[in-house]
């Protein structure tokens, strides 16, 4: 595996940093010097948050508990500080290592700068930097809609984070979303629910859904046996809104307790929402900034 890589996208205006399986897009608004230097001190802190990652990763791979580990790197700790609140469920810290590692970078981005905005996305998790008055479009993936569907993000909302899972995207899911993005305080605790909602949005044994144990997937997973979806065949519309309506009673629960601001849940052409997220198709000011959920 080579060493940690920068260099700027074909636009000239994203910063792009890859390490092994960490892949970052990274994009600052405001002064252009002020911009600049955010990058530089984005890519410094890059150089070593994998190293950081891989010193902890057999105890990242542990179940999380209501209370928190002490780990020693800062990422590590964002991990496990997302998922402890969460942990009447099974799930690890690595369920938030997308949506921590977008944080880390986006804190180097900004600290002592003075940006408009600015956002760090790794795969789709994304963390954001607002200033006062200011907003920001995304683009939901995963809805069915072709990338359709976008929600604006305003500063005053308290939003800093979005993340989506499902078991059409890059990790292993125990449920049957076609995507459940989440609004969150950071991005940590957004994938950090994102994936808990995911899971249960399910129809258990059902026969059109078919599963596979993790670890044959993927030996090191931290998931080990628990069977991971791998394919869902046709549903009736009655088992479709089953399915989501378990997903939304996870979601609630989590908005009611405050751990996330909304979230979005989608399956087989069929939608919930929880929380207060406007979804409008298509983008109707293409010249505005885009980042992608």
């Amino acid at each position: 595996m080579s060493g940690p890589q920068a260099h700027w996208l074909q636009d000239g205006k994203r910063l792009h940093l890859n390490h092994g399986p960490i892949d970052l897009i990274v994009e600052a608004f405001g002064d252009e010097h002020e911009c600049r230097e955010a990058y530089e001190q984005a890519t410094a802190r890059f150089q070593t948050i994998l190293a950081e990652l891989v010193e902890e990763l057999p105890e990242l791979r542990q179940p999380a508990t209501p209370r928190p580990r002490a780990f020693v790197g800062p990422t590590a700790r964002r991990m496990e500080a997302a998922v402890a609140p969460l942990a009447e469920k099974f799930l690890t810290p690595m369920a938030a290592v997308a949506g921590s590692v977008a944080d880390e970078i986006l804190g180097a981005l900004v600290v002592g700068r003075g940006l408009d905005r600015a956002y760090v996305n790794n795969g789709g998790d994304s963390a954001i930097h607002l200033g006062a008055g200011q907003s920001m479009t995304l683009a939901i993936a995963g809805t069915g809609h072709g990338l359709a569907d976008r929600i604006v993000i305003r500063a005053e909302d308290g939003i800093r984070g979005v993340a989506t899972s499902g078991w059409r995207g890059r990790s292993f899911s125990l449920g049957i979303a076609d995507a459940v993005t989440v609004l969150a305080r950071t991005g940590a605790e957004a994938d950090a629910a994102a994936t808990l909602i995911a899971n249960a949005v399910d129809l258990p044994f059902h026969p059109a859904i078919r599963r596979a144990p993790a670890r044959e997937l993927a030996p090191d997973s931290d998931l080990g046996d628990r069977p991971v979806t791998q394919e869902v065949g046709r549903l009736s519309p009655a088992e479709i809104a089953t399915a989501l309506d378990s997903g939304l009673a996870v979601a609630e629960d989590f908005r009611r307790r405050g751990l996330i601001a909304a979230s979005a849940l989608f399956l087989a052409g069929q939608t919930r929402i929880a929380g207060s997220m406007a979804l409008a198709a298509p983008n109707k000011n293409p010249g505005k900034e885009v980042a992608h959920a």
